[in-house]
Formats: structure tokens, sequence, C-alpha cells
């Protein structure tokens, strides 16, 4: 991911403009993705601002690791929406927007006037995409949502915590994230669809409950996806696990035969291979519990370093439990610029790539994160606002 501060977008989505209407993880992310691709993103702050902007620490000149990391590439403006003159602003900006993203609660943007029906009066083609927490209809509509909520109620706290049988939430806000990619899908097909479909936008739901169903049950809905079925007898053992070293700790998955017998020569174990309880993948889960102790006591015996080594000599996919430091450290990391660092106005910015990589419309870092309001008049002047009418909408505080 190429650093071109103030150039012209060259990925995909280059002369698409997005409105940026949303707060915190789920609506911002989503639209700094779009920005990535080549969207020109204008976000639409209220005057105290995001809330990650103050989901710290550390503060950094007004930006937060949360929200460095969930808003370049975007235009700052920032709007008060308790006023009518605010209101007519964010009209303004909509008339000339392909995409709109909000993640207030069902009903907010419509009382406010931002809602598609408001937006859409004056702009047919555009596409609205609205995050929640349940979707529009049903009896939790109404109610607050966030990550943990969310993580709570779809099921999969039982999996995380099988190695202590506490039910245990992913420690991170995982299901914001997974509703922002979904958000990324779901606003590019409705782009896909207007192209197709005669220039006519549309409305999207994306709830935060489907979509984190969706990104994290495939592979734990087991025995749930055939109601008839019998229960797995292996559904509760625990095989997302770390295992011990000298001096750490290092992960695997041995799935394949070749794969066991390289953890077995790394291991230097080589009679295991041999042993009919590992014979097959059938025959190790069967005897997981017996050969998962052997397998603890063996990888005591290796420095973390000496046995992904090794394993890796062998064909084995184990890698380091790595922290941050080490992750940063990484040489794989480093070549593939996985984290990259920008000059910020107040010192050096660390910030993760984009991953996607276009053979011929790349993705790049064309703006840092915004300060509050950082673009407020040339967004403004953008939209037809003449300096007299910039000036008044400051002297009555309707911008900042």
């Amino acid at each position: 991911m190429d650093v071109r501060l103030g150039e012209d977008a060259r990925g995909p989505l280059r002369g698409i403009r997005v409105l940026d209407l949303s707060n915190v993880v789920s609506g911002p992310l989503c639209a700094q993705v779009l920005g990535d691709l080549g969207a020109d993103v204008i976000k639409v702050e209220s005057h105290q601002g995001d809330l990650s902007r103050r989901l710290g620490p550390p503060f950094n000149d007004g930006i937060t690791p949360l929200y460095a990391n969930c808003n370049r590439n975007k235009r700052a403006i920032a709007v008060d929406l308790k006023l009518p003159q605010g209101i007519e602003v964010v009209r303004r900006l909509a008339a000339s927007a392909d995409l709109a993203i909000e993640n207030f609660r069902p009903g907010v943007a419509d009382r406010l006037g931002i809602g598609y029906e408001a937006l859409s009066e004056s702009n047919p083609g555009l596409v609205y995409v609205a995050v929640s927490g349940f979707g529009s209809d049903g009896p939790y509509s109404d109610l607050p949502a966030y990550d943990s909520v969310i993580q709570g109620l779809v099921g999969f706290m039982p999996t995380q915590g099988i190695a202590t049988g506490t039910p245990s939430l992913v420690k991170c806000l995982v299901a914001d994230k997974s509703t922002a990619l979904t958000a990324v899908y779901a606003a590019m097909g409705g782009l896909l669809d207007r192209e197709r479909g005669g220039g006519k936008g549309q409305k999207i739901e994306v709830p935060m409950l489907d979509a984190f169903a969706a990104f994290m049950l495939p592979d734990v809905l087991g025995s749930a996806t055939f109601p008839e079925a019998e229960e797995n007898p292996f559904a509760g053992f625990d095989i997302h696990r770390s295992w011990e070293t000298q001096d750490g700790h290092v992960v695997m998955m041995i799935v394949e035969d070749h794969q066991f017998q390289g953890i077995c020569r790394a291991l230097d174990r080589d009679d295991l291979i041999e042993d009919p309880r590992c014979a097959t993948l059938i025959q190790r889960v069967m005897n997981a519990q017996e050969m998962f102790g052997m397998l603890a006591d063996e990888c005591k015996k290796w420095t973390t370093q000496e046995l992904v080594e090794r394993a890796r000599r062998y064909d084995a996919p184990v890698a380091p439990a790595n922290g941050i430091p080490e992750f940063l450290d990484d040489p794989q990391v480093k070549q593939s610029r996985t984290v990259f660092e920008v000059q910020d106005r107040s010192g050096p910015m660390r910030l993760l790539r984009n991953p996607v990589r276009f053979a011929k419309s790349p993705t790049d870092l064309r703006a840092r994160p915004p300060r509050l309001g950082e673009d407020t008049d040339t967004v403004l002047e953008q939209a037809g606002y003449s300096q007299d009418e910039i000036g008044r909408l400051r002297k009555a505080e309707v911008v900042i």
C-alpha cells in the first residue's frame, strides 16, 4: 500500500463519493476500506467528534489508535445535526454522493431527516447502507447493541471458553469489524446493482447479529446444521489452543497425515509415526486426549525458535504465539509492509495496510486520519456553499 498523500486515487472505486455518517467501528471501518479502494469519503461528525476519538489512551493530538485505524483516506467535516441548518448541510452533501453509510439505531436517521427516503428524494441513485444491531424489525430492533452484546447472543462464547468451561468473549471488537467488512461488500453490491439496473439506488440493511453469525459460525454450527443428525462426540474438544515451549508458546494445526509426520520428526518422536493411535486423522481424533498430552510434553523440550524452525523444515504448520512487538518484528510482516509508517503532524503513525493487492488499480494512502472538522471549508465549497454562507454556518456553530 503506497503512501501518496494528496494525490489522486488509483483504486477501483475512484470517482465514487461516500458520505460516512457513522460512528466508532462498524460504519467507519467500512468507509475506510472504500476509501482505500479509491472512493472519496466525507466523514460527518458531531461537534464532539466520533466516539472513537475518545476511546484511548493513548491520545495523540485528537487521534487515538482506534480512530486512526478506522478513518484514514477520509475528509472530515463537523456538523451539528440537532440544528435544521446542519440537516440541510448533510442533505446537500448527499445530493452528490453515490453511497451513504450510517449506524444509528433503526428510525433515528429518519427522525433526523437524513434517512434513505429523505436523501434519495434529491438523489435517486443513492445507495444507502444502514448498519444496526438487529435490523429494523424483530423484538430487539430498538435495543442498544454493542460488540459484546452481539457476541453474547450469537452462540460462539461457549466455544471460545472450552478450555476453562466458562463462556468467553473474543477480546477485541470482532463483531463490529466483521460487520464492517460485510457492509463493504453490501455497498459494492449495491453500486453494481445500480449500474446494471438503470441508475436507481436502494437502501441496504446490515444487522450486526446476522453479520457476526455469518462470519463466526460456518465452522462452529456443527451438528446444528443437520437437526436430525447424531451429535458430534468431539464437539467439546479444544483443538484451538497454544502449546507451551521452554520459553513461550507456539500454535499448530495438524490435519493431514504428512503434517503429523512432520511434527513428529520436528519433535524427534519418529516413533509416533508408526503408532496405530496416530496413523490417520480419525485415529488421532479418537485418541486426541492422549495424543495431545504427549505432544504437550514434547513441545516443552524445545525453545519456541527451535521448534518453529524445525517444524517448517518438515512442512508442519507451526507458528510462534506472537505478541504485538513480535508481530511487528516478523520478517514476513516487514517484507509485506503489513504495518506501515507514515509521518503525521504530531509524529510517526503506524497503520495496517489494506490487504487486497490489485495489479492494475492499487490501493494507497492519500489522506491521514483527519482531525475534527479538518476539511469543513473545502467540503462545503465543493457542495456549492459560498464563503459568506460558510462564515454564517460557522458563526451559528452549525459547523466547526
